[in-house]
């Protein structure tokens, strides 16, 4: 049979006849074992959006889970209480997605939810999930759904849980986290620093092609007429709505990544990469970033009398992050290591956190059940409803599908004219002493491939997102 555009799948099986040419080791294997719990909760420490969860200290009011309903995903001699205060008890809440206005996609209404998923580190089988409401307010339309239900029903929602992180990790992490950000700290730069100052040295490779990036995004994916609003449950106001949301709590110290995993009490999550080998790059690049104020600011009082310097974060705080009372960036430099970090912050975010989110999108979203862009039927009210039929029903049908695999397939994948980090092919840089500040940070960088190679050397499921050499200078796709 022919595939037909518009139509639903007839089975989960189906998906496989668009998954036959562009393919990926890990998308296949996620296709081989999506329905397992230990890969969902893989795929929040270690997938395309792995700065989403955090640590339950206290269940939230509006989330009713009892002991007794999560006893049977806990080992014998333990309960909810007991590993609530030993700190292994973790959270996924998606409010800001709660009442975001959904698309309509020729003519017919496509859905959102705003899920509460908690997750237990397990002794034996690692991060997984054990509740999950799939919405904000309980109450008898909204069950909490347990590992216990029927199978159709509990795999129904973590399918709604994971359409959620593709909205949440396409907007906020990818797009305005990264993308959005950086467009601030390029348009300051061009604005307030000569072409021979030496912090635009610094940053033009790592703010190359942004622009020209994020004008492509605006006109081909977010657009009236974009990608988006053609198959993404948010496309059109929704985008925008949710976008807003998140820029109004955005924080400076939220960009960093140190402060960021302290923040959500994850830093001993184990079997966290994301973190593992974000935190070694983060070191690497403010210690690169410090070596070289270093050579051009020899005190406080260097930084503070740089006049342009001082346009330059004005431009960044009061242009930029405008209306923002608590992101928390001053409006003034006053000394070099608070430079070094806002530097480094800058740097990381372009090349690092935009390598976390963007390079493995294609590996977790071709399998399109396993993340998908839209969802065609409403979040399930009845545990004991749920049927083969209402998923396909639910999910993508053959054409939002088809585009779903396209264009994470061509957003994920690696550039033709790609810039390794650490490359600088234009040498804005000339003196011998930063020359070597240079090949010590790709020494650096060397080391922690070596290392990445070596963690991930036969591993089923390896982790690669933040090797060094997949990792672009600056955000350009």
């Amino acid at each position: 049979m022919a595939i037909r555009f518009g139509k639903s799948w007839n089975d989960l099986d189906d998906f496989k006849r668009i998954f036959w040419k562009l393919r990926s080791p890990i998308a296949e294997y996620c296709m081989e074992h999506w329905k397992e719990d230990w890969l969902f909760g893989y795929q929040c420490l270690n997938g395309c959006n792995p700065r989403m969860i955090e640590k339950c200290k206290k269940l939230p009011a509006n989330f009713p889970v009892t002991a007794d309903m999560v006893q049977s995903s806990l080992p014998p001699r333990t309960n909810l209480n007991k590993e609530l205060k030993a700190g292994h008890i973790f959270l996924l809440d998606y409010a800001i997605m709660d009442g975001i206005p959904s698309n309509t996609i020729r003519g017919k209404p496509q859905y959102i939810a705003a899920p509460l998923c908690l997750l237990y580190q397990h002794p034996d089988q690692g991060l997984i999930p054990i509740a999950i409401q799939l919405g904000q307010t309980p109450g008898l339309d909204t069950p909490i759904f347990l590992p216990r239900d029927a199978p159709l029903a509990w795999l129904m929602a973590k399918m709604w849980v994971r359409h959620s992180e593709f909205q949440v990790f396409q907007v906020l992490s990818h797009l305005l986290r990264t993308h959005l950000v950086i467009e601030v700290f390029c348009v300051a730069t061009l604005r307030q620093l000569p072409a021979v100052h030496p912090i635009y040295k610094l940053l033009a490779p790592h703010l190359r092609y942004t622009l020209e990036i994020n004008c492509r995004g605006r006109n081909q994916l977010i657009s009236a007429n974009g990608i988006f609003k053609q198959v993404v449950s948010t496309g059109g106001d929704g985008i925008l709505i949710l976008a807003q949301r998140e820029y109004k709590v955005l924080t400076y110290r939220s960009l960093h990544p140190r402060h960021d995993f302290s923040d959500r009490g994850v830093s001993h999550l184990p079997n966290y990469f994301y973190r593992e080998h974000g935190l070694m790059l983060w070191d690497v690049i403010h210690s690169f970033v410090s070596d070289m104020v270093g050579l051009f600011y020899q005190s406080d009082k260097d930084v503070q009398q740089d006049l342009e310097l001082q346009a330059w974060i004005r431009d960044i705080t009061q242009e930029g992050f405008t209306e923002l009372p608590n992101f928390g960036l001053p409006s003034e430099l006053s000394t070099t290591e608070e430079l070094c970090t806002l530097l480094a912050v800058t740097i990381f975010t372009s090349s690092t956190q935009h390598a976390a989110t963007n390079n493995g999108q294609f590996d977790w979203c071709a399998w399109v059940p396993n993340t998908p862009c839209t969802m065609r039927q409403p979040p399930p009210t009845d545990k004991d409803a749920v049927t083969m039929e209402t998923i396909m029903a639910t999910l993508p049908d053959v054409s939002q599908s088809c585009v779903q695999m396209a264009i994470t397939w061509h957003l994920g994948r690696a550039q033709p004219d790609a810039i390794p980090l650490g490359q600088y092919t234009e040498e804005h840089f000339t003196e011998g002493q930063a020359l070597e500040v240079i090949d010590r940070f790709r020494k650096e960088l060397k080391e922690i491939e070596s290392h990445i190679l070596s963690q991930n050397e036969g591993l089923a499921l390896p982790y690669l997102s933040l090797l060094p050499s997949h990792i672009e200078n600056s955000i350009t796709i």
